[in-house]
């Protein structure tokens, strides 16, 4: 009798590493092999989906949160046979919007001349509810996680979001069972985003968190573990 354990990959964000999903991978590694991936040496979301493929097992459950999520639906694309699962959280579907990179480009290029401390706050705190903005429990671990990342990193994470491929037609042919998750203050990418996804996808559960912004693994991590464990019991298609 086999006792190797289904294994789930967790996906890391922009400027995110393991830190991220830490409350929910150490839940869940009692019954799980839990891998988590974070994404500092590739600039394309091409790149970033080989890797995920390269390091994962036959099947396993997918999860991504924000940058992770648009990564996840790329090994969707590429392998859909082999993801028996999936879970978007905070995340999004469609191509770069016009005027983004624009957007984008002032704090990238601060990083790479001052440092990425320099950025940290200014990049982090809009990401978070605000009426967690000033907890200090919260934003320090945030503002640390940042801090171990770095300028060109965070170039090179820019580049493989600005170029990622729309996947909105995408959506209607995932048939695994699928998990959207959004903290009702994300105003990164916000919950009518997730309702959209969520609609375009056949079967598959919203969660709105509240009291939650773009950071929900850690903002509300019992929540996120919560909605983890229903979506890990759901019966897999594949």
């Amino acid at each position: 009798m086999s006792t190797e354990r289904a294994c789930i990959v967790l996906l890391c964000g922009l400027l995110c590493d393991e830190a991220v999903w830490q409350a929910q991978a150490d839940a869940l590694r009692a019954a799980y092999d839990v891998r988590v991936i974070s994404f500092t040496r590739e600039d394309s979301m091409g790149a970033m989906a080989a890797r995920v493929l390269a390091a994962a097992p036959d099947k396993f459950s997918l999860a991504g949160h924000s940058m992770g999520g648009r990564v996840a639906l790329e090994v969707v694309r590429a392998a859909p046979q082999r993801v028996e699962r999936l879970a978007l959280l905070d995340t999004g579907f469609e191509a770069a919007a016009e005027g983004e990179s624009a957007r984008r480009a002032p704090l990238v290029e601060r990083a790479l001349a001052d440092g990425i401390e320099a950025i940290a706050a200014t990049w982090a705190l809009p990401m978070l509810a605000p009426a967690r903005r000033a907890d200090a429990a919260l934003v320090e671990p945030i503002l640390a996680m940042v801090a171990r990342m770095s300028g060109p990193i965070y170039a090179a994470q820019t580049r493989a979001l600005l170029g990622r491929p729309d996947a909105t037609a995408l959506l209607g042919a995932i048939t695994c069972p699928t998990l959207v998750l959004c903290g009702q203050q994300d105003g990164w990418s916000p919950p009518e985003r997730h309702r959209a996804m969520a609609a375009a996808i056949p079967g598959s559960a919203l969660r709105l968190i509240d009291d939650c912004g773009h950071m929900s693994t850690m903002e509300q991590p019992a929540a996120v573990l919560a909605a983890l464990r229903e979506w890990l019991a759901m019966a897999s298609t594949q």
